[in-house]
């Protein structure tokens, strides 16, 4: 029997370094858990960005990984509702970006990721590809939203909403990065180690 799968999808303009991931690897070894982590590098662009996030479940599956949780922040958090929902997954969501076409359409023109070095450029086909694979809720019962009222990036009121079907823990203050995330990664594990209702 393989060992469990978490697979963590960082945000926009970040790396698989991130702190959350960090603290998620950290506490499954203190745990001496026998669930392992992938983190793996999206690209910056959003179609490459969801295509490499779906590549990552799809080759878990054919590694035979049968037990397979997503987390996704930010940006990561999109895809992740993306993907929990086309392979039923159960999902943490962290501050996630809930209409990120409007968040991207800030940032367009020549970028430079600070985590990684990567150069590149948004466009206006960006916006409209994010547009295009912006998705519905309609499995709500697979996600978890972990959200905080001083979110600087984002409006947390969007994500409260948009996943008002789902459990949620709303904190007030925090930030983007949302604070202290170590304190749920108890009940994250537990959670993402549930099966999903009527499972395909």
């Amino acid at each position: 029997m393989t060992a469990p799968l978490f697979i963590y999808f960082h945000g926009f303009l970040s790396s698989p370094g991130t702190r959350k991931a960090a603290l998620l690897t950290e506490y499954l070894r203190a745990q001496q858990l026998e669930i392992d982590l992938r983190v793996p590098a999206l690209p910056d662009k959003p179609a490459a960005a969801l295509q490499a996030a779906t590549a990552s479940i799809e080759a878990a599956q054919k590694e035979g990984r049968t037990s397979i949780g997503l987390l996704g922040s930010s940006m990561g958090g999109f895809y992740a509702t993306i993907l929990a929902q086309q392979f039923v997954l159960r999902t943490v969501l962290i501050n996630p970006a809930v209409s990120p076409q409007r968040l991207i359409a800030g940032y367009l023109g020549p970028l430079r990721n600070p985590y990684t070095g990567v150069e590149f450029e948004l466009n206006d086909a960006d916006v409209a590809e994010l547009q295009r694979i912006n998705p519905t809720l309609q499995r709500a019962e697979l996600f978890w939203l972990l959200a905080q009222t001083g979110d600087e990036v984002l409006d947390y009121r969007e994500a409260m909403n948009f996943y008002a079907a789902c459990q949620q823990t709303i904190e007030p203050g925090g930030d983007h990065q949302f604070q202290h995330f170590e304190r749920y990664l108890p009940e994250v594990v537990k959670f993402l180690q549930c099966a999903p209702v009527n499972a395909r």
